[in-house]
């Protein structure tokens, strides 16, 4: 059984000790317990060394030998000369599950909550809701209301916006979904087996990381693209990504390259277009299947509309295109799509019809109503994004003036340097402060990053947020202190 890399388990150690009562050992046992009977980490997993679990999570090495301690009286933890310490559990059931990504989704109360920069709803969905009746359903109630590949309607118009962003595309070559992320799902389960090369960006969006590593997939981190050496997000000392593919792909062959063209999350970085026109070359050289993660492409800071796909620059049929109505609009809204060639599109179908069936009609009727008023959501999200996203840059200007950050193209998070400091460490520290923040190796397929925090600045209050005063930046200038202690108390990078 492989060993746990301490920045990994860190992570999947949600929101201990951060209220709860009792000296700081006997918490960390608990968690590590609960770990294991949950099956999040697998019976006969090897634990990290005592030191690097202490210095991920910003405690003294002798809090973690008396947790593991614990553990061990309990008959909870093996420990072997030569191979460290494992994890025993009963009852533990499934697969280990992902990193906690989704944990503070729904359990926000008593905490700062940073972990998503998801956004509030734009009123555009109250009202296209409101404009919508019985006749409108009424051609969709004659039918069984399972559509697999989803409203023909909707189908038809995603089409007709891609063919006008230069990509031609027919209504068979969409799927609708519940959302980007389970576009992503779909993707990682139909095209990818495990054991498969999967290349992504470092960083890259975790969501994808946890999908390609539950399905067993062997990543291959390139640097994302356009780094350069004293930019947020690079790769510092690396050739840049399409170079590096080029270079890869002589050794091996991926089964895909997974991308992030339009908005890049975490980094917040936009192609270019020569960068675009390098990375399809090589694409298209090497005969590479990619998938194209655009959900964040509407959330574009420019004045202009989203970039067009990469897709229209590669051979037909090699290009899975992913897209969503949910970061723009709302993320009540589960409405995603994929945009494939239709052997692809056919075989996810079936595949989702194993899971739910079809998404929900009145939701796609909606979702054609959005549609038709995206230019105005456009430039009311965006105006909202460039506001806020100014009143977060001056707050961190004046209170954290040491702490570095590229201004992104799009996206509702700052990529932030914390100069030599352990983001992982000041993550946990901060975590049992109360203020929940994403470090940067949760967006390293390498556990990378170690200096970084993603810092959502646009995501309002909700109304069981104790912080919920007036605006985004409230909620950011309540955490921020707390995140500067925490820094301070985590030492440098190791």
């Amino acid at each position: 059984m492989d060993r746990i890399p301490a920045t990994r388990l860190s992570r999947l150690l949600t929101g201990w000790a951060a209220d709860g009562p009792g000296a700081l050992p006997r918490l960390l046992a608990d968690a590590l317990r609960e770990l294991a009977e949950r099956g999040d980490v697998a019976p006969g997993t090897a634990l990290p060394s005592q030191r690097a679990l202490a210095s991920a999570l910003g405690v003294s090495r002798s809090t973690v030998t008396s947790a593991y301690g614990l553990l061990e009286a309990e008959g909870r933890l093996e420990s072997r000369h030569g191979s460290g310490s494992r994890l025993r559990a009963s009852g533990a059931v499934g697969e280990p599950v992902g990193e906690g990504r989704l944990a503070s989704f729904g359990t926000r109360d008593g905490v700062v909550d940073l972990s998503s920069g998801a956004l509030e709803g734009l009123p555009a969905v109250a009202d296209a809701l409101d404009s919508l009746s019985g006749r409108d359903l009424s051609a969709a109630l004659a039918g069984d209301g399972y559509l697999p590949y989803g409203l023909p309607r909707l189908r038809e118009l995603l089409a007709e916006q891609y063919r006008a962003d230069g990509l031609p595309t027919s209504p068979d070559q969409i799927l609708v979904t519940a959302g980007s992320q389970q576009a992503l799902w779909l993707i990682t389960q139909g095209l990818v087996e495990p054991g498969d090369t999967v290349v992504v960006e470092d960083p890259t969006y975790r969501g994808a990381l946890e999908a390609l590593r539950a399905r067993g997939a062997r990543l291959v981190p390139l640097p994302a693209y356009g780094s350069r050496p004293g930019a947020a997000g690079a790769t510092d000392g690396h050739e840049d990504g399409p170079a590096a593919l080029a270079r890869l792909t002589g050794r091996i062959r991926p089964r895909l390259v997974y991308l992030q063209p339009a908005v890049h999350n975490p980094t917040g970085r936009a192609m270019s277009a020569p960068t675009r026109r390098a990375w399809a070359a090589v694409l298209a050289e090497r005969g590479l299947y990619t998938v194209e993660d655009n959900a964040y492409a509407e959330l574009s800071l420019s004045e202009d509309g989203a970039p067009p796909p990469l897709a229209a620059q590669l051979p037909d049929g090699t290009a899975a295109t992913i897209g969503t109505l949910s970061k723009l609009y709302w993320g009540g809204l589960r409405l995603g799509w994929i945009r494939a060639s239709r052997p692809v599109i056919h075989r996810l179908a079936e595949l989702r019809k194993s899971v739910d069936l079809s998404c929900p009609v009145v939701e796609q009727l909606l979702a054609v109503r959005l549609l038709q008023g995206l230019p105005e959501a456009r430039a009311r999200r965006r105006a909202q994004l460039r506001e806020r996203l100014a009143a977060a840059e001056r707050l961190l200007t004046a209170q954290a003036p040491h702490w570095r950050w590229e201004r992104p193209a799009g996206g509702s998070a700052l990529w932030v340097e914390l100069p030599g400091t352990d983001a992982e460490a000041t993550a946990q520290l901060a975590r049992r402060a109360g203020v929940l923040v994403v470090p940067g190796p949760a967006f390293s397929a390498v556990d990378g990053f170690r200096s970084r925090l993603r810092l959502p600045f646009a995501a309002r209050p909700d109304q069981h947020d104790p912080y919920d005063r007036h605006d985004p930046q409230d909620r950011l200038a309540a955490a921020l202190p707390v995140l500067l202690h925490s820094a301070d108390r985590a030492g440098p990078v190791r």
